[in-house]
């Protein structure tokens, strides 16, 4: 690290520091996203992937508020670059870990890594873990899930007793399919992981909104916190970003924003937003004007 990526992490953390304490205050805990039976004050889920250092990950994790961070168990058993030492860099007794199946191409293998992520999981303390951010992604061009692959695996997980978070594609039927094969969340993308073209997707995903009684946790996609609130408008119960945020030039003051932008999103979800007219309607009444 250079000294200019000092100076620019000392400068964020002042300015994060600052507002912490008012962005990240409890918020309503009647309204806590449970997802298997676990409360969450956060709606925001992160990652650990693709930041360019350790102390900008937890920086990042720190800023955004987030209770749940999913880490690829592939890339941590295998050391693969930018996760050596990753489970010591994280507070395991703060942050509920979410094993993902990244680099899984079959359901077979999904399995496989999931039931590898459920030991990890015990290895940072935290025996009751059940939960696995599944991913069936054949496809390494436009890393699109695979449907078929998904719900099989998603199956057998579930009879196993995993608390499964499927990523899919925003496809209201699949959607449906996983939420009665028992998973506990259904997490469509709102467009190709890491593209950060923003929500795609969005009247798929509001039909899955509509219709779902799990939560919604919209995935991939999220490129700035304006898409962030978007998607909580629209009614989704949380977001999981990782790239907007490792790969902005100051991770950490993007997390922060991310932060602000869902719990925004949600509180405009809550109050309800003014109903869409076809014409001009005043805000003062016509009535009682002067020369009237």
């Amino acid at each position: 690290m250079n000294g200019r990526d000092t100076v620019a992490e000392a400068k964020t953390k002042a300015a994060v520091s600052q507002s912490s304490a008012a962005t990240h205050s409890a918020p309503d805990e009647q309204d806590a996203l449970t997802i298997g039976g676990r409360r969450f004050r956060s709606r925001l889920m992160t990652g650990t992937g693709k930041y360019p250092s350790l102390a900008v990950m937890q920086a990042s994790v720190e800023a955004s508020g987030c209770e749940i961070v999913t880490v690829a168990v592939r890339r941590v058993q295998s050391q693969a670059a930018g996760h050596e030492g990753l489970m010591q860099a994280i507070d395991w007794t703060r942050i509920w870990m979410l094993p993902n199946t990244a680099g899984c191409a079959t359901a077979e293998e999904a399995v496989r890594v999931a039931r590898l992520g459920r030991e990890l999981a015990k290895l940072a303390g935290q025996e009751d873990n059940t939960f696995v951010k599944l991913e069936v992604i054949p496809d390494s061009k436009h890393l699109l899930p695979d449907p078929i692959g998904t719900l099989d695996a998603a199956e057998q997980l579930v009879k196993e007793g995993f608390t499964v978070l499927p990523y899919i594609n925003a496809d209201p039927l699949l959607a449906k399919h996983l939420e009665d094969a028992g998973c506990a969340t259904v997490m469509p993308l709102g467009s190709p992981i890491g593209s950060g073209q923003g929500i795609r997707n969005a009247a798929n995903i509001a039909l899955i909104i509509e219709n779902s009684r799990v939560p919604v946790v919209v995935d991939a996609g999220i490129g700035v916190p304006s898409e962030a609130a978007q998607a909580m408008e629209m009614g989704a119960d949380a977001l999981l970003i990782n790239s907007a945020i490792a790969l902005a030039d100051d991770p950490a003051l993007m997390a922060h924003a991310m932060g602000l932008a869902c719990r925004a999103g949600r509180a405009a979800f809550e109050a309800g937003r003014l109903p869409m007219r076809a014409e001009a309607n005043p805000s003062s009444p016509r009535s009682g004007r002067v020369g009237t």
